[in-house]
């Protein structure tokens, strides 16, 4: 039976999509999205909403406890806190795990990484009573070997923690003017960084249908990729596509019924994948991991979070490779100098609990993987963990 949409609803979409669309897309309503677009978080579930302290700056970071766990064992192996340590937080966000490591390490130094110039206003606000320890540098994480520079640090060997929260923040998330959420009408446009010259409408709107269909089915792996990239070209002939409603509304006509009704928010693979085609993600963080890697001190740390199986795949490919022997297959021994260079320090990717879970539900769909370069004279020993 269809879900009717009545004027006794709530909280209605600040748009005005056809009452269809909203039968088939009535999560369209609430506006507070997941983490990851490309999740089943508080977005998927009718009145969903993520309640957090002001002090955290709407936004709780994410198995926070776990990545200062993860961490720690490298931030001070000089001194119990972290004098002559750096920590490296790539994608720093609201500055929510930044703000813990340099609380629970008054020696630490921080280099903050973000592309977006907001988050590094706010993080610079949040970060203010640790000024003197923190470098903060505008640019995407596959800038991290030129900020180290700029922050007076080799490109290699050089710092001794790296922290990725990948996928889109919650902050980002929950401004409607950066067109992020398919829950909220906006402009079309996606772009983390602001100044970017690539935009979610100019895709839509220039990239012929081939082109259209090979993002939706890559970075959304959505299955009617060919249908939507159709019908977004179609409608473009009459006039532009401007707004997310009207994509929302278009991958309504899309998407057969059946399909609609399961597997969460329609829209959420079609906004995920215009959103990394947008920045260029899976491109960035495949040049990131191996930099960060070459950054590491022996001993050194560094901790990856991925919302999405596109950026996981990444992560554990690179992980593998780097935790691998470097000795000739079919020898019987490992050769001397041969030994991987990296040792993982998680088993597979963790999840959070469901403590975490039901505190912060853009946790849900988190996994993370750490490896720690082997130190000198001890190859295979991973430390504690």
């Amino acid at each position: 039976m269809k879900r009717s949409a009545t004027s006794s609803d709530p909280a209605r979409a600040p748009w005005p999509l056809p009452e269809p669309t909203l039968a088939y897309f009535p999560n369209a309503r609430f506006a507070t999205p997941g983490r990851d677009l490309g999740a089943g978080t508080p977005a998927d579930r009718p009145g969903g909403s993520v309640v957090v302290d002001s002090a955290d700056h709407g936004h709780v970071p994410v198995l926070l406890q776990r990545c200062v766990d993860l961490l720690a064992p490298a931030l001070t192996r000089r001194a119990a806190d972290g004098s002559g340590a750096v920590l490296v937080d790539a994608t720093l966000g609201a500055g929510g795990h930044a703000e813990r490591f340099l609380g629970d390490f008054p020696g630490l130094r921080l280099i903050g990484l973000d592309r977006d110039p907001n988050a590094l206003a706010g993080a610079t606000q949040r970060l203010a009573p640790f000024a003197d320890r923190i470098t903060l540098v505008r640019t995407r994480y596959d800038g991290l070997a030129d900020a180290l520079a700029e922050a007076g640090c080799a490109t290699t060997a050089s710092v001794d923690g790296v922290l990725f929260d990948l996928g889109v923040s919650s902050m980002q998330l929950d401004q409607r003017e950066r067109g992020f959420s398919y829950a909220q009408d906006a402009p079309l446009d996606m772009r983390m960084d602001p100044e970017a010259p690539l935009t979610a409408a100019e895709i839509l709107n220039t990239y012929d249908r081939a082109a259209l269909t090979d993002i939706l089915r890559r970075f959304g792996e959505e299955k009617f990729a060919h249908r939507i990239a159709g019908l977004v070209v179609e409608r473009r002939e009459r006039e532009p596509l401007t707004t997310t409603g009207e994509l929302v509304e278009i991958i309504y006509k899309a998407v057969p019924a059946p399909a609609r009704r399961t597997g969460g928010h329609p829209a959420k693979r079609t906004f995920q994948a215009l959103r990394i085609a947008v920045n260029a993600e899976l491109d960035s963080l495949s040049a990131a991991l191996p930099a960060a890697l070459s950054a590491l001190r022996p001993g050194g740390r560094i901790v990856v979070m991925a919302y999405q199986s596109l950026e996981d795949r990444i992560v554990k490919t690179t992980f593998a490779a780097a935790t691998a022997s470097r000795t000739p297959a079919g020898l019987p021994v490992e050769l001397p100098g041969h030994e991987p260079e990296f040792i993982a320090i998680t088993r597979g990717a963790e999840r959070a609990g469901a403590d975490e879970i039901e505190r912060n539900p853009r946790s849900a769909p988190v996994r993370l993987r750490a490896v720690q370069r082997a130190e000198l004279g001890n190859p295979g020993r991973g430390g504690d963990n």
